[in-house]
């Protein structure tokens, strides 16, 4: 009787086993396919990265909803914090509205400098941006190197860093697909991560898989032959 009992268990106990040993798999699976964001302990350099003047980033473009600062030296009452309206535009005092959107701070300098000089000799007028908010630049991510196709996209939820190498195209035959970096801003500071391409392309390792966020550059370098 006693016998009989244990061996009717046998079957449920079974069914237990497997529901766990499903679960641990599952679970196994999916730390597989998602790579958690990297972080400061994880930088290839602690020095903080002009990305603009190394060729990585193109320079800033005013965008709509930018607040900025318009300041003309020796003429006070002509300097202005101004927000770029919908459509495109910002008004300066004496200048009236000059076209901003899609212009880089130099460029919209040199614009109400010409127009001021009508009014007023030499004038020195610099531009800076105080609040940054024009979705279109913030929200992109882009890859630039040795890849067919440099792209810079608009931001999705769930982009990896397989993904965007795939949208560019590939990678060339001249990449040097380990030595490829990773850029994000944290803070003030520019971070760079070390990522491994031919680990995620050709070894199915995802540890560098990265999960995009807006504004993150994926640079590839050349071999060095």
């Amino acid at each position: 009787m006693g016998t009989n009992s244990k061996i009717s268990h046998l079957p449920r106990t079974r069914e237990v086993v497997r529901a766990v040993l499903t679960g641990a798999l599952l679970t196994l699976l999916a730390a597989c396919n998602s790579t958690p964001a990297p972080n400061a302990s994880m930088t290839a350099t602690e020095k903080p990265v002009d990305l603009t003047k190394a060729g990585l980033m193109e320079a800033y473009k005013v965008g709509v909803g930018d607040t900025l600062r318009v300041s003309v030296w020796r003429n006070p009452e002509l300097s202005a914090d101004v927000v770029v309206l919908p459509d495109g535009t910002i008004s300066v005092p004496l200048a009236g509205d000059v076209e901003a959107a899609g212009e880089t701070t130099e460029s919209l300098k040199e614009r109400i400098a010409a127009v001021l000089n009508n009014y007023i000799r030499q004038p020195e007028v610099t531009v800076s941006v105080l609040s940054a908010t024009s979705s279109e630049y913030l929200q992109r991510v882009r890859i630039t190197g040795a890849v067919n196709a440099p792209q810079s996209l608009t931001f999705r939820r769930g982009l990896t860093v397989m993904d965007i190498v795939l949208l560019a195209g590939g990678l060339t035959p001249y990449a040097n697909p380990n030595k490829a970096l990773l850029y994000r801003k944290e803070g003030d500071k520019m971070q760079r991560y070390p990522v491994k391409l031919d680990d995620i392309l050709s070894k199915g390792k995802l540890e560098t898989n990265y999960a995009l966020l807006p504004n993150d550059i994926i640079t590839v370098p050349e071999k060095s032959f």
